[in-house]
């Protein structure tokens, strides 16, 4: 048992690490792993998102003391109203996706997975190609495009508990967002909406849906510490290195989920 407790609290250090760096890899890397380690989703995705939403405003106040983003209220900077749109939109997609997956539909896993796998996949690839003749714009800009990606990526989260972070952070970047703006963007998004899918999961327990956390000590403890450092990974690490390190790893992880599902 110790064994396996320390190997969740490593794995959940290594997906964090990425996720808080990357803007993506927390939910959508462990979900799967988690479910082949026998795990059913209602262990896992509330798990999640209680860590996530912690680790998300930690990431993200790091992230504006040492300066990858400015997040401030007055005046409200364009990284604040780009979070919060994003955030409002995933908030409702992700409640509604709940209900309807514990709830009312009971719906199957697998095809969500396989979509989430596809489009990560092929954003990955656009965002490479899109390196070589991105030009930078305002982070308010292409808003109605980034409203369908935060619908996308509630639904995902809500859902499986992951498929948020790639669907975000690479909608951004698409919408010519400075990257390691968009990580720690991301990161504050993801901690709101987290919150709303932990009041929902929270609301349909009354009608008799069982949510098990005996995961969350592991998890959250490895999450933790990988929050508190990654920052300063971001911090230190060139910018351009980022424009390829975030397409290839969300192709590495579109890989990885479809390898999952279809193979393993």
């Amino acid at each position: 048992m110790l064994e396996l407790i320390l190997i969740i609290i490593i794995l959940a250090f290594i997906f964090e690490l990425m996720d808080s760096a990357a803007g993506m890899g927390f939910g959508t890397g462990l979900t799967p792993l988690l479910l082949i380690m026998g795990y059913s989703p209602l262990q896992i995705v509330p798990t999640l998102l209680i860590s996530e939403s912690i680790t998300g405003f930690i990431d993200a106040y790091f992230g504006n003391e040492l300066k990858n983003v400015k997040f401030s209220f007055k005046p409200m900077s364009d990284a604040t109203k780009l979070a919060l749109i994003i955030a409002f939109f995933g908030c409702i997609a992700i409640f509604f996706s709940i209900l309807l997956t514990y709830v009312a539909l009971e719906l199957p896993t697998i095809f969500i997975k396989q979509y989430v796998a596809i489009l990560v996949l092929g954003m990955g690839i656009f965002a490479i190609f899109r390196t070589r003749w991105k030009q930078k714009e305002n982070v308010t800009s292409n808003l109605k495009l980034m409203v369908g990606f935060s619908v996308i990526a509630g639904f995902n989260k809500g859902i499986g508990g992951g498929g948020y972070g790639p669907v975000i952070t690479l909608g951004q970047i698409h919408s010519g967002v400075y990257e390691k703006s968009a990580t720690a963007i991301v990161s504050f998004s993801e901690a709101m909406v987290s919150v709303v899918g932990i009041c929902t999961f929270l609301l349909i327990t009354a009608v008799g849906v069982e949510v098990d956390l005996a995961l969350l000590p592991s998890i959250f403890t490895g999450g933790f510490l990988a929050a508190l450092l990654t920052p300063y990974l971001v911090r230190v690490l060139p910018n351009k290195m980022w424009r390829y390190i975030i397409p290839i790893y969300a192709i590495g992880i579109g890989i990885f989920l479809l390898l999952k599902i279809f193979v393993l």
